[in-house]
């Protein structure tokens, strides 16, 4: 049984800001294993690629991760747009993969199912009910927000939540897609209108403000480390998460797996691609701010 097991399509990114353009492949899939295949945990990677994509999954099973990969007939392909705030961008989307269902996904155990859908269309609702009677449910709802009209991103609220968050035990939004999830700017309240709907801890990333967690009735600030550099803000909420979840499959506290994820994100934010970094870093970054627990 795995610990585990991340459940979201890999991307083709085109990462374009002020200073460069660059070409990565991407998506929360990629983010979040890359980010735990130097750490201590039973991990496993469900994704879909088209044939001419199969490079890098070859690539993923070499860097040591285990992946279960899926027949799809395209590959997600993202264009991401940066511009001086490096919180924000722009999104066209110019491939779409064939979703997640009931049928395609192998049977597999795991403690916690995270899903990363990157587009509306990309899981099944019927997948809800069945990845809860198996496991805890973790879903980074960014994706259920995203409809793609000639080639362009839009957000839009989901319509089904009020119907699938009650199988969901942890969920994870930026301050943007809580707003178009809840209607509310408040974070507060659109963090306590989720938690209504049956979803047992509520992660907010707040970009440079670092984020917020509401669970039990409480709510945790984690701040956020400041990086000695801003270089690449794609999958720093992927990144994030992977430490959060990591620490908590430990039985860490809220607010140290939030520290802990802080500290990957912010290592991650500091260079192109997705987190190569180890355990070790990852403390001595935490020892940076805080007296390590």
């Amino acid at each position: 049984m795995y610990q585990l097991c991340t459940i979201g399509h890999i991307t083709l990114d085109k990462i374009q800001t002020p200073a460069s353009v660059n070409y990565l492949p991407g998506g929360t899939g990629l983010y979040m294993s890359m980010a735990l295949r130097n750490l201590n945990i039973r991990y496993l990677l469900v994704t879909a690629v088209a044939p001419g994509e199969q490079y890098i999954i070859d690539k993923l099973r070499t860097d040591g991760v285990e992946v279960i990969s899926l027949p799809s007939t395209h590959t997600v392909y993202f264009e991401n747009i940066y511009g001086e705030n490096p919180d924000h961008r722009d999104q066209n989307v110019l491939n779409i993969a064939d979703p997640f269902t009931v049928a395609s996904l192998p049977d597999v155990s795991a403690g916690i199912f995270h899903l990363g859908p990157l587009l509306y269309q990309d899981f099944s609702e019927a997948l809800f009910p069945v990845l809860a009677s198996k496991g805890i449910i973790s879903l980074d709802v960014q994706g259920l927000l995203r409809h793609v009209k000639n080639k362009k991103v839009s957000y839009t609220d989901w319509n089904s939540k009020e119907e699938l968050l009650k199988h969901v035990t942890i969920l994870k939004a930026n301050e943007f897609e809580l707003e178009t999830l809840t209607g509310t700017s408040n974070v507060k309240e659109g963090a306590k209108y989720l938690a209504g709907l049956g979803v047992k801890e509520v992660v907010i990333t707040l970009g440079s403000k670092g984020s917020l967690v509401y669970s039990d009735d409480l709510f945790v600030n984690i701040p956020a480390f400041p990086p000695t550099a801003t270089i690449d803000t794609t999958g720093c909420g992927d990144t994030y998460m992977a430490g959060y979840l990591f620490k908590r499959i430990n039985g860490a506290s809220i607010e140290d797996s939030g520290i802990y994820g802080a500290a990957m994100a912010t290592l991650k934010i500091q260079s192109f691609g997705p987190f190569t970094g180890s355990s070790a870093d990852i403390n001595e970054m935490v020892s940076s701010m805080y007296a390590f627990k």
